[in-house]
């Protein structure tokens, strides 16, 4: 048993996680629900607390827990922030990805920065890219190589790294370092290991610049998500643009979404991906 959103409204999403059904907060969901007699049954349930929270449970819940989607196997953990560890929504991102690996003649580098639990790894490892990961938390970049291990992925040529963004692409800059794919999943706010300070209004240019330096001379594809309020994934698509005049190639974007049982789909964030033509 997998993931499934079974219903969504009043601030609110109820999501089933193999054998648990959870209850979180989503600012994005303003309508009605469709469900609401499934609502009180739920194991677990997020109470928002400043900027963290609670989760409360319905009797014995595990700490952890695997379920399969995608393909993949991914370790279900509920933390303090509300995640648990799976954005489901990035599920045709990371078809993309595999595409995109599939029709390289050879073995393509990927880079995958702000990598939080690793799908978009994953997917391209799985498709035949060599990978390297990236998050600035340990404990992110612990449990996506946990999840690798799950998903029969311990042996694919992934490098996990613990790693301030802006210092590790400056570093690979100097040493000549380059990458035919590039994913990244910026957050609005953040810290580095050693406590850098990451603002995406302030940082997300100079970072994109540097990312167009530090693609191959024949790149395949650069992808972004975003989750960070108030942006369009026509500001992320402009950030991309570049890379037509010095490769060739095409950008879109769009919606990033999430299907409930019945068909109603359920907002969660934007995306912006440019691929160099055949």
């Amino acid at each position: 048993m997998g993931y499934q959103l079974i219903d969504s409204g009043e601030g609110e999403k109820l999501e089933r996680f193999g054998p648990y059904v959870l209850r979180r907060p989503d600012p994005q969901a303003l309508w009605e629900r469709v469900r609401p007699s499934e609502w009180v049954a739920a194991d677990a349930w997020f109470e928002r607390q400043g900027e963290r929270g609670i989760w409360h449970f319905r009797g014995e819940l595990p700490k952890e827990w695997e379920i399969q989607y995608a393909g993949f196997s991914f370790i279900i953990r509920p933390t303090s922030f509300k995640h648990v560890g799976l954005f489901p929504e990035q599920a045709p991102n990371w078809a993309w990805i595999s595409e995109m690996v599939r029709a390289s003649a050879a073995q393509p580098t990927v880079l995958n920065l702000f990598a939080y639990t690793g799908g978009a790894s994953l997917a391209a490892a799985a498709a035949g890219a060599s990978v390297v990961h990236l998050d600035a938390s340990k404990t992110a970049v612990d449990w996506a190589r946990l999840n690798a291990e799950h998903s029969q992925l311990a042996d694919a040529p992934i490098r996990w790294m613990v790693e301030d963004v802006m210092k590790f692409v400056d570093r690979e800059l100097k040493r000549g370092n380059r990458y035919d794919g590039i994913i990244l999943d910026p957050p609005s706010f953040g810290h580095g290991p050693k406590d850098e300070l990451w603002k995406i209004e302030r940082d997300l240019v100079p970072l994109m610049q540097k990312c167009r330096e530090l693609v191959s001379p024949k790149p395949l594809f650069i992808l972004m998500n975003g989750y960070a309020s108030g942006y369009s994934h026509f500001a992320f698509e402009h950030l991309l643009e570049p890379m037509n005049a010095m490769h060739g190639g095409a950008v879109d974007g769009g919606e990033l979404t999430i299907s409930e049982e019945g068909g109603r789909l359920m907002p969660a964030g934007i995306f912006a991906r440019w691929q160099r033509n055949a």
